[in-house]
């Protein structure tokens, strides 16, 4: 199972990664949201609410979706012996909430998205009468290997490739924006400190700097 997360670290995960991903003007720098017929759908949310279901937009993924991208994410970032995987730290959610977001940007990438879910397991299914996630991590490669390079990708898996380009930043940007993934990185900002005894002296000297 992967872990549940709540609407309103779902929405600041998602404000956090977009930054990693692309920029969002639409998004995050206007008090309103619109659909993409130009519908106003209203203030955009408050950061520091906490929201129940229902709140704000509905999600998107049914749950064999949900299943193809927890197996999916797990391929791209699978558990470690530093690092837990994408799945396990609620990225599955995360991806759910952008596709799910009304904004201009997140509303571009979903039928792409769908669309990529929808055809990994028809793939499946016609190399290995199996659907993605019922696949082990060698043959869920293979199909993985063949959409990873979008200037490579073969004839008729064009889209597949853009598909996958799309989802692998989405699990990149949604992970390593998560407290796991920072820590995994060793980005220690926003952490209140007593005492600042300056940059360490190998960075200085790199820089060619003396310590005052």
């Amino acid at each position: 199972m992967t872990p549940e997360i709540s609407r309103r670290e779902a929405l600041q995960w998602i404000a956090s990664a977009s930054t990693l991903l692309i920029a969002l003007p639409d998004a995050h720098g206007a008090d309103t949201a619109s659909t993409p017929g130009g519908k106003p759908y209203g203030t955009d949310p408050n950061l520091l609410k906490t929201y129940k279901p229902g709140d704000l937009w509905p999600l998107t993924l049914s749950e064999p979706q949900r299943q193809t991208v927890t197996a999916l994410v797990d391929l791209i970032l699978p558990a470690d012996d530093r690092s837990p995987a994408a799945s396990a730290v609620g990225v599955p959610a995360f991806i759910d909430e952008w596709i799910s977001a009304p904004y201009a940007v997140q509303q571009t990438d979903r039928p792409l998205l769908l669309e990529g879910l929808a055809w990994l397991d028809t793939e499946s299914r016609k190399r290995f009468q199996s659907d993605f996630a019922a696949l082990d991590a060698g043959r869920q490669s293979q199909i993985a290997d063949d959409i990873c390079h979008v200037p490579s990708a073969k004839a008729g898996f064009e889209s597949a490739a853009k598909f996958f380009h799309l989802f692998r930043n989405l699990t990149l940007g949604g992970y390593y924006t998560s407290p796991a993934g920072m820590k995994d990185v060793g980005f220690i900002g926003n952490v209140a400190r007593t005492r600042f005894e300056g940059p360490p002296p190998e960075v200085l000297a790199k820089l060619g700097i003396e310590k005052a």
